[in-house]
């Protein structure tokens, strides 16, 4: 069988993007995994590979949809020239997917304040993709080998993230999540789900969110045939023996998921959107532009992002 095609987008180009795009093309395992195809700058990642390597070979599989602007941003900064060109290379890469020349798509980071900086009307990759692709339900999941974290509000400041909770959106995030893990190969998938307040609301004591939102959703997907457990305290979730009951765990808001997710699996962990009709995945981590262009970002992110997009891509063409 052949291998699968993967569209790799090249991110922000002030960023660890570009660099972390020309490792992946030397790398062994993945070049065994798939065919990768980065979407970006052929001038920028020549330039790139000048500066801290390693080298973009004649005839690298690179489709050029940037044009001369990405060659001319600067290193490290945020600008409006930066997010028109991860802009345009998240569309052309996105297309290619939709239209069948590649199985899935990958995406270095992006800087949300570049994006404002060109009027992008969306917060992140997530939103933008959703939208494009006329998704009606979606969120993100952060996987590694072990941990399944999604997250029910996303890029919501944490004020406004009670009123944002609704048992319908949660409800939704836990089938979405189960889906997922049915790909990727568990057969009944069991899920936890966190509450939003302290000890889960202790009855109501400190916050009614649990009782009148959240256990809603829980009670609803058990009448569905899911396997989900919860509210659970949230600062006892994710201790070893709870995630050993769960294949996933569903957060309430993004720090919550994402804190212990980032301190146990920051270099191998990665972000999958849910409910697109397509697979992507990205690094779990940022642009990093304090340490672009000096050869010392890790890869293993980025890497994870491409096995796990290549599973995923498997497991739809199963599903």
């Amino acid at each position: 069988m052949s291998k699968p095609r993967i569209a790799v987008t090249m991110g922000d180009p002030a960023g660890i993007g570009p660099e972390l795009c020309l490792r992946l093309l030397h790398e062994p395992a993945v070049r065994m995994l798939c065919e990768p195809m980065i979407y970006g700058s052929a001038a920028l990642l020549e330039a790139v590979a000048r500066e801290c390597g390693p080298a973009l070979e004649p005839g690298a599989p690179v489709v050029d949809c940037a044009g001369d602007e990405a060659a001319a941003v600067a290193p490290g900064v945020p600008t409006a020239a930066g997010g028109r060109v991860a802009c345009a290379c998240i569309r052309a890469a996105l297309q290619a997917v939709l239209e069948g020349r590649a199985d899935a798509l990958v995406t270095a980071p992006i800087s949300k304040a570049a994006l404002r900086l060109a009027g992008v009307a969306f917060p992140g990759h997530t939103e933008m993709l959703a939208h494009l692709t006329g998704a009606r339900r979606y969120a993100m999941m952060f996987a590694a080998e072990g941990l399944v974290v999604s997250l029910a509000t996303i890029h919501v400041p944490y004020a406004r993230v009670p009123d944002t909770l609704s048992t319908a959106g949660i409800l939704d995030v836990i089938e979405l999540t189960a889906e997922a893990l049915r790909r990727l190969g568990t057969a009944s998938p069991r899920l936890a789900v966190c509450g939003l307040n302290p000890h889960a609301g202790e009855g109501g004591l400190f916050g009614r969110e649990e009782q009148e939102i959240i256990l809603p959703a829980v009670r609803a997907a058990r009448e569905r045939g899911f396997s989900v457990s919860g509210p659970l305290p949230p600062d006892t979730a994710f201790l070893p023996e709870a995630r050993r009951r769960a294949d996933a765990i569903v957060a309430m808001y993004h720090d919550q998921g994402l804190i212990p997710f980032k301190m146990l699996a920051f270099d191998r962990g990665v972000n999958v959107t849910l409910g697109l009709p397509i697979v992507r995945t990205s690094p779990d981590h940022g642009t990093a532009f304090d340490i672009a262009r000096q050869g010392s970002a890790s890869p293993g992110s980025m890497r994870e992002a491409v096995r796990w997009a290549v599973r995923l891509a498997a497991g739809s063409r199963k599903s």
